[in-house]
């Protein structure tokens, strides 16, 4: 007997229940019951009863002064679970106290998920004035030392499948949007080794990040460096910031059974 699809195995209301999580991202903490119908396409009562599921479990709550639902204590129970697993995180952590030791800037290391980076894990520096954390929160690779640094090795027709349009959003005056140029951009990112948002995504921020490879030479992720631009000079960075982030890279990198 041919073997069956795994598509048809999914059971639709799991199905549903997952997708009404997952209405919940970036800024949107709050829904309630209408909105969440319209985008599930789901009748209400069906809505209420996948909410009152997620509830008993600790997956969402309801905030009793708005009605309005949002995500709960478990999911975030869940998430931390994950990335305690993940053997980057495990290898990383001493290595981005390290890199912060050194710089004194706030070290992230990141991941490629579809068309953006999600920071898993952060040092701050001690120094008042700083980049605030984004760890969990989604960011455009593109425009981000950490993104720019992962996708630079992709194939061509991978790239371009990536970003099927030519004019990318702009978030600063410095954001590269045009597709072909960005390409160009991502050769040089490949060859040196590293990439710099040059206030690309915010102004006055700048950074630094180098790829983590894992024991099959794949890119599974970057570190990198963030501060006020400011701080981040060109004469700081060719001396100081970009030599100590490649090394943090490579550092973890061998740590995951990377050899070059």
């Amino acid at each position: 007997m041919a073997k069956k699809d795994k598509s048809e195995y999914i059971i639709q209301a799991v199905d549903h229940a997952l997708d009404l999580l997952e209405q919940f991202h970036d800024d949107v903490d709050e829904l309630g019951v209408t909105e969440l119908s319209k985008r599930l396409k789901l009748h209400k009562n069906n809505v209420f009863r996948l909410l009152a599921t997620l509830e008993a479990r600790g997956y969402i709550e309801q905030n009793r002064v708005t009605e309005n639902y949002r995500l709960g204590l478990k999911t975030l129970e869940l998430g931390q679970t994950f990335i305690k697993q993940m053997g980057l995180l495990r290898q990383s952590r001493p290595v981005l106290e390290w890199l912060v030791k050194e710089c004194n800037e706030t070290a992230y290391v990141a991941i490629l998920k579809e068309q953006s980076i999600v920071y898993l894990d952060v040092v701050e520096t001690d120094l008042t004035v700083r980049v605030v954390p984004r760890v969990g929160s989604r960011l455009p690779a593109y425009c981000t030392a950490a993104g720019k640094v992962q996708i630079a090795y992709m194939p061509d027709e991978e790239f371009e499948a990536f970003y099927p349009v030519k004019e990318l959003k702009p978030f600063t005056s410095h954001t590269i949007t045009d597709r072909d140029v960005l390409k160009k951009h991502l050769k040089e990112v490949a060859e040196q080794g590293y990439a710099i948002d040059n206030e690309e995504l915010d102004l006055g921020v700048r950074c630094v990040g180098s790829p983590i490879r894992d024991y099959t030479r794949r890119i599974i992720g970057a570190v990198s460096l963030s501060g006020p631009s400011m701080r981040f000079t060109d004469e700081r960075m060719e001396k100081e910031l970009i030599p100590h982030v490649k090394q943090a890279a490579e550092e973890i990198s061998m740590k995951l059974g990377y050899h070059k």
